[in-house]
């Protein structure tokens, strides 16, 4: 059986899937369709990037959504594959809401307009230039989060990438002296990102509250795929649980190592990563070297 992921935010490009839209009359429709549910003109986001629009979080994610979601629906159609063969499903925090609209738990148009609101909240949550993330290179979780206790940092792990990828999230002041401790606890590389707010950490609590709302008012749908939570890094097929975890999501950390560690443990031997960037695959190689994995983004991938 095969597994697949789907990209979340950070993995954004210019140009992402203009292969796809100018070569297959399914991505154009399929663009053409999220872009009439949202009201945004996706691909002049996605292909000109004026104002560079393409790194607000308002208009990041529905646009590395449409862009997975345009290269996944053109795979199926092209390849003539089959969802009988997808066992799991799962993406990194926006990703998930990919996943859930790709295994056709919840549909299209319901899933562009939770994640144009999503997007919205999450770049209005805090005032800019006030809270941020950072990325550290070279340590896991567990120590981490010792030298965050030890030291009574306000900071929270917001992304468990692999065992030496973390991303915390906090106060920009607070992250900016934490730099010094952590460098000189081992810590190999300490990476300011280049994003609007903390996400997935306290300062979304707010924000999180709104979407919940949102998302209770979705209707899922029973199949027989299963989706890992990022929430918590479990395996689910009770929709209800897959909703609540759902509702968890933003202001919670990504269980990204644990998610691909449950995958090993029931011996998922491939996984398609559909989306712009390998950014996934590169983090999975990092969990675990048990994988076959293919990297789905531009049109000579799919052959």
């Amino acid at each position: 059986m095969t597994t697949i992921v789907f990209p979340g935010q950070g993995s954004q490009t210019e140009g992402m899937a203009k292969d796809f839209n100018d070569n297959f009359e399914i991505a154009r429709l399929t663009f053409e369709e999220i872009e009439d549910i949202t009201k945004i003109n996706i691909r002049k986001i996605i292909f000109e990037n004026e104002e560079n629009k393409l790194n607000l979080t308002q208009f990041t994610q529905i646009c590395i959504f449409a862009t997975s979601y345009v290269i996944f629906k053109t795979y199926f159609s092209e390849t003539n594959s089959n969802l009988n063969n997808i066992n799991i499903m799962m993406g990194h925090s926006l990703g998930e809401y990919t996943a859930l609209a790709c295994s056709n738990k919840i549909n299209l148009k319901d899933c562009s307009l939770i994640l144009k609101k999503r997007g919205e909240l999450m770049n209005n949550a805090v005032k800019s230039n006030e809270t941020g993330m950072v990325a550290l290179i070279g340590k896991d979780s567990n120590y981490v989060q010792k030298i965050i206790n030890d030291n009574n940092l306000n900071l929270e792990i917001a992304n468990d990438n692999s065992p030496i990828q973390l991303v915390l999230s906090g106060n920009l002041n607070d992250i900016n002296k934490s730099k010094k401790l952590f460098l000189e606890n081992n810590i190999k590389k300490f990476v300011l990102l280049n994003v609007s707010a903390a996400f997935h950490s306290k300062y979304m609590l707010d924000a999180q509250k709104i979407l919940s709302n949102e998302i209770e008012n979705l209707v899922f749908v029973e199949n027989n795929i299963n989706i890992i939570s990022n929430f918590d890094g479990e395996i689910y097929n009770n929709n209800s649980l897959i909703k609540k975890n759902l509702q968890n999501q933003m202001a919670n950390k990504v269980n990204w190592t644990k998610s691909i560690k449950q995958l090993e443990n029931i011996g998922e031997k491939k996984i398609i990563e559909i989306g712009p960037n390998k950014v996934l695959s590169g983090l999975i190689k990092r969990i675990s070297n048990k994988f076959d994995i293919i990297s789905i983004n531009q049109i000579s991938d799919i052959n």
